[in-house]
């Protein structure tokens, strides 16, 4: 199954459109928002937990340390001093108690290993500042608090024993609190993170619904629908551009209205003064007529005059009959009659009512039938062909071909036929035909507007007729060649030779049911074109 068109774009406005930005913000804030709190909470009930610890440990050893000091007299010897370390560390639970004094040493739990927790900076700090010290130390991956406190003579005058009181406390319940409040917060954020998901996701509905709508519309007027209007609700800013997009499109819209009551009018204006000027033109043309069959018989400047009005009065009678060609196809009033016809024998009939059978290398392959309208047919040969012949240089070239129906068809050098002409079957490819001249060819810009009506491609051509019969164009030549292609549902396309010259090539749909399908064909441009591409003939 072939993906819809519409799939990759739809994709990427769900990957990268405004809903995804504006929901993954909201979550981005929200989850930016719950770890920093979760952060800052976190630090904060963490230092008070520890600090709550060390306070209670700070005080718990002064007030023991006082009440068995009383009792205590120094200097000690080892068993008075482990008997000291042993009651202070009664008093405060399950806390280990190192006592010194000088180089004496008591534990009160003999199995302890004190060393690595009670560090040389504190029993300095202790030593030195004669008042009570603490430490948070890590040992063996576990965390404890570790008192240092003086004992001084009970004479007020402050003076140092010499004992020394270390008490180790155990921090892993108040880290374990800690981490406790860290696991709870955390399992807090997936919530908040969803919770601020789904208040993006009604955010951003409330602010692009209005937006969708408003896209929406804006594609229906790029469409052509200049009727579409988007409700306005509210005064926010959305509602202003509503507001400004309504306005727009009343604005467009009586452009468009003014615009083609103006091309109607145009239109008719083109037509009617075609239609007036057949009735004085006809009565010119009789007059020129008799004029030039006695231009013999006048004087060499006034058989001059006649000739020339003659050829212009010609040239004028051409001139309105193509005006009121193109005012059909302005109208859509042209039709096809269309039937099936042999092309080779059209295109032949078309040179040699014009003279041209010797001047052209037709290679046009025998039995090629195809539903078409001979006349415009016609049309379209007698003007490629002309513009050939009075632009270009010879040889000039007509070649006849299918493409796109089963392998390609070409007449050989001589005229021949290469393949019977019936490739392809009923209804499919594409009839080419393409005329070339070895002439100075187009420039690229000409090539763009040489289907244009009234473009001339060169301004210093005469606007005189030329000896080789085709008179001088009016410009609406190829204008209405390339509306008779599109009537047929063909084109009509313009290139150049890569040895020099121009080649214009004709595609026509390949129809060949007959006259029920002839008496079927559609009578409006159509809308299925050939492939793109201009072979140049050799």
């Amino acid at each position: 199954m072939r993906p819809r068109a519409g799939a990759p774009r739809r994709s990427r406005r769900l990957v990268g459109g405004l809903r995804a930005r504006l929901v993954a913000a909201f979550v981005v804030v929200a989850l930016l928002s719950a770890v920093t709190a979760t952060a800052l909470a976190y630090r904060d009930a963490r230092t008070a937990v520890l600090q709550r610890a060390q306070n209670a440990a700070v005080n718990d050893l002064r007030e023991r340390v006082a009440a068995v000091a009383a009792e205590f007299d120094v200097p000690p010897d080892q068993a008075s001093l482990t008997r000291f370390a042993t009651r202070v560390s009664d008093g405060l639970g399950a806390r280990v108690v190192v006592a010194r004094y000088q180089d004496l040493t008591a534990v009160s739990d003999a199995s302890a290993d004190t060393a690595g927790r009670i560090t040389a900076e504190l029993r300095a700090a202790v030593r030195t500042r004669d008042t009570t010290q603490f430490q948070r130390v890590q040992w063996r991956g576990e965390p404890y608090v570790v008192v240092g406190t003086p004992v001084t003579y009970a004479d007020g005058d402050r003076r140092t024993s010499g004992l020394e009181v270390f008490a180790i406390s155990d921090l892993r319940a108040e880290r374990d609190d800690a981490n406790a409040l860290l696991d709870s917060v955390r399992s807090g954020l997936v919530p908040v993170v969803l919770l601020a998901a789904v208040l993006a996701l009604l955010a951003a509905g409330t602010v692009l619904r209005p937006v969708r709508k408003l896209g929406r519309a804006t594609r229906e007027l790029a469409a052509g629908d200049l009727g579409t209007r988007v409700a306005v609700r509210g005064h926010d800013e959305l509602a202003d551009l509503a507001r400004t997009f309504n306005e727009t499109a009343d604005a467009l819209q009586e452009s468009d209205a003014e615009l083609r009551a103006q091309e109607a009018k145009a239109r008719r204006f083109v037509a009617d003064v075609s239609h007036e000027l057949r009735t004085p033109l006809a009565a010119m043309t009789m007059v020129a007529t008799v004029l030039e069959e006695d231009a013999e018989q006048l004087p060499p400047d006034a058989a001059l005059a006649a000739r020339t009005v003659g050829a212009e009065t010609a040239r004028l009678a051409r001139l309105v009959e193509d005006l009121m060609e193109i005012s059909r196809f302005d109208a859509k009033a042209a039709q096809l009659n269309a039937a099936e016809a042999d092309l080779a024998g059209t295109v032949r009939a078309s040179l040699a009512l014009r003279g041209w059978t010797d001047r052209v290398e037709a290679r046009l392959p025998e039995g090629l039938r195809a539903v078409v309208d001979r006349r415009r047919v016609d049309v379209i040969v007698a003007n490629l062909v002309g513009n050939a012949l009075r632009h270009g240089r010879p040889p000039v070239t007509v070649t006849l071909r299918v493409e796109g129906a089963g392998g390609d068809e070409e007449a050989g050098g001589n005229g021949d036929a290469v393949g019977d002409g019936r490739a392809g079957g009923d209804g499919g490819g594409w009839v080419v035909l393409e005329v070339a001249d070895r002439g100075p060819g187009l420039p690229p810009e000409a090539r763009e507007r040489v289907f244009d009506r009234f473009y001339k491609g060169d301004s210093a051509r005469t606007r005189a007729a030329v000896d080789d019969g085709t008179g001088q164009g009016s410009g609406l030549g190829t204008a209405i060649a390339r509306e008779n292609a599109r009537l047929h549902g063909g084109t009509i396309e313009a290139a150049g030779r890569p040895g020099g010259g121009a080649v214009f090539t004709l595609r026509l749909p390949l129809r060949r049911t007959g006259a029920d399908e002839a008496a079927e064909t559609p009578t409006g441009t159509g809308t299925d074109g050939p492939p793109t591409g201009t072979k140049d003939t050799a």
